[in-house]
């Protein structure tokens, strides 16, 4: 029986080009279900509060960006707004999601996509030693700490959840 390559994606691909430093964690996709963010801290064994999930968001001025928050959390889209120096906000619907990040639902990093986009991670981040977020396909979880994660994507800390 041939061996099971492991995977390779994009935001990890970006990683180790820039020298930056992870671990990735594999699970299997197809548990998840509907329940993406706590389905997977709960198979990859991580807490939810340091297990992050990317959403995509439409600034009513400053266009697309990103927001990085704890699976266990709900984003709060005026808070996103005022960080971003924007009047509101808006979750992009579901269909655009791989047209605008080249990832699939369930396997959007923060890290790798198509075009760069401003990225807000939650403030509860900078107090971990180290965060997860999606690898860049459904299945994958990277674990960093969250400079690194300021270092590959430039993203700001603040309060959005």
């Amino acid at each position: 029986m041939a061996k099971k390559r492991p995977a390779v994606t994009n935001a990890m691909r970006l990683l180790r080009a820039a020298k930056i430093d992870f671990e990735e964690i594999e699970y299997e996709a197809d548990e998840v279900g509907e329940a993406f963010g706590e389905k997977i801290a709960e198979l990859t064994g991580l807490p939810p509060e340091m297990s992050f999930k990317t959403l995509v968001v439409r600034g009513e001025r400053k266009g697309i960006m990103t927001a990085c928050i704890p699976v266990n959390r709900e984003l709060d889209l005026k808070k996103l707004a005022a960080a971003a120096g924007d009047k509101k906000a808006e979750m992009i619907h579901v269909k655009e999601l791989l047209g605008l990040t080249g990832y699939i639902r369930g396997g959007v990093s923060p890290i790798g996509m198509k075009k760069h986009y401003p990225t807000y991670v939650d403030k509860s981040a900078e107090k971990l030693d180290k965060i997860a977020v999606s690898g860049g396909a459904c299945g994958i979880t990277l674990i960093m700490k969250p400079e690194d994660l300021q270092r590959a994507t430039g993203c700001v800390f603040e309060d959005i959840t």
